[in-house]
């Protein structure tokens, strides 16, 4: 079948690899008719989330139909329509019982303190190859799967695999109450769907930060207010939006990968801080800091590994919640505590509980109270999955979420 291969930093191929086969009596295996690229799939290509191992199959987010099941699954069906979550549970542990499915004790194969495990990972998350493929071997089938009415298209299924499900965690780690002010950090795909959460959940006002004019476009849609900055200084302006307090939540749906203001007023601080953000690089993606898998303007690691979370915390209200989304890898360190503590800030960060939020997602989906497929961009056949990659990960206008489409 065909695949998305990981083979290096910089270095992603669609190869024919062996189809997969049940290993475990917990095991299904599933026919893809989708998949999606995420941009936590771009952290393994930059290198700014070292660890992954040669042949693992990328990708996290899928949609499918089972073909074979273990003998220990016993809640579905071969045929049954389903939607994958990205991260993999047990559903009997302690931490599945109180819904912290992303702690899973079982699922991880590296042991129950390795924390979570998701498709198409680094070696410290299993590594278990991913969903950017034709078919699937799903462990632990029984709770990282979940079933998808008829209602529900394809289209809306591979969204509430990973990205709606994790900006609603960004937006309910963070308690928000009616009235309250939200800033998020990013309006890619998941600071998209943290925005929908938010409002969903009765916030007042949202204001969304990033630098992209169709992200910044499409947030207004939804009713956010927009900060653009490399034009404008984002915490200056976002004090101007809120009387001068601050925000009651920040929201960080950018993680490592984030990008420092070239232009604008907001510029000069980053150039001042030049060599530390340098040093930051360097910790993050020892393979690629300087540069040295780029190819032409692909693969090119963000520049500011902690700029989102020092604006976040600077944007703060005293006494607010940072709430985050964005993935840092277990090698960054580097992180503002002071300006936080000295805040008394409530700070929650994590990895989504996937398995505790879909079900729920998916009946509000539908319900037809929310359509995700409003942040769905492009359309691309797996057999272009490569040129998407490139597309998406040099941000290029209109490319916010990529469904793909396996050849069957």
């Amino acid at each position: 079948m065909k695949a998305l291969v990981w083979h290096a930093t910089g270095d992603i191929r669609l190869d024919d690899v062996a189809e997969p086969q049940i290993e475990q009596p917990t095991d299904a295996v599933i026919r893809l008719t989708a998949s999606a690229i995420c941009g936590t799939d771009l952290h393994f290509v930059r290198g700014t989330f070292s660890g992954m191992k040669e042949g693992t199959i990328l990708g996290h987010e899928g949609v499918g139909i089972i073909e074979q099941l273990g003998s220990q699954v016993r809640n579905f069906d071969v045929g049954d329509r389903v939607v994958v979550c990205s991260t993999l549970s047990c559903g009997y542990c302690p931490p599945c019982r109180s819904g912290n499915t992303a702690q899973c004790d079982n699922a991880n194969p590296n042991g129950p303190q390795a924390g979570t495990c998701f498709f198409g990972g680094p070696q410290a998350t299993g590594p278990v190859n991913g969903l950017q493929a034709e078919k699937a071997r799903i462990p632990f089938a029984a709770n990282t799967l979940v079933k998808v009415p008829e209602e529900i298209s394809d289209e809306q299924a591979i969204l509430i695999s990973d990205i709606f499900p994790t900006g609603w965690f960004g937006a309910q780690m963070a308690e928000i109450k009616h009235g309250d002010i939200v800033a998020v950090f990013g309006c890619g795909p998941v600071g998209q769907f943290a925005i929908t959460s938010a409002l969903m959940m009765g916030a007042g006002q949202v204001i969304a930060v990033d630098s992209h004019d169709d992200r910044l476009a499409m947030a207004r849609r939804q009713g956010a207010f927009t900060v653009n900055f490399e034009k404008e200084d984002p915490v200056e302006t976002i004090r101007t939006l809120t009387g001068g307090i601050g925000v009651d939540i920040a929201i960080d749906a950018v993680g490592v990968d984030s990008q420092h203001a070239h232009h604008g007023p907001a510029a000069e601080q980053a150039e001042q801080k030049k060599d530390e953000y340098h040093k930051e690089v360097q910790e993050v993606a020892p393979e690629n800091f300087e540069h040295q898998c780029v190819e032409g303007e692909n693969w090119i690691p963000g520049d500011a590994p902690t700029q989102a979370l020092e604006w976040a915390i600077e944007a703060l209200k005293k006494a607010g919640t940072l709430s985050i989304i964005g993935v840092y890898p277990p090698t960054a360190k580097t992180f503002p505590i002071g300006m936080a503590m000295n805040k008394n800030l409530t700070i929650k960060m994590g990895n989504c509980n996937h398995h505790t939020i879909i079900p729920h997602l998916v009946e509000l989906v539908r319900m037809g109270a929310v359509d995700p497929t409003k942040v769905l961009t492009q359309v691309e056949p797996l057999s272009d999955v490569v040129s998407a990659y490139k597309s998406f990960d040099k941000r290029q206008p209109g490319w916010i979420k990529t469904e793909l489409l396996p050849s069957q």
